[in-house]
């Protein structure tokens, strides 16, 4: 992270999407609701976002071991 505990907008941006994610399969698990095919249609626009939203959670899943190459400097990443 940067100082003062800030983002970079590279892991806002990873956080939105993990977060859209996450939302997205709790309606569908307890609703059988899907957003983001509600508002996007079944098209690769879609498809798209899903796509992002997996490479999200794949990034969130790496920086719980490594520390973001924009956050590097200062913050709690140049303590590990």
């Amino acid at each position: 992270m940067k100082e003062g505990g800030a983002k970079c907008i590279i892991c806002k941006i990873v956080a939105l999407l993990a977060g859209i994610g996450a939302l997205n399969w709790g309606l569908v698990a307890l609703f059988n609701f899907n957003l983001v095919a509600q508002i996007l249609g079944a098209g690769t626009l879609a498809k798209a976002v899903y796509v992002l939203v997996g490479l999200s959670g794949l990034l969130l899943l790496v920086s719980l071991v490594k520390c973001c190459p924009c956050c590097k400097t200062g913050g709690s990443c140049s303590s590990k």
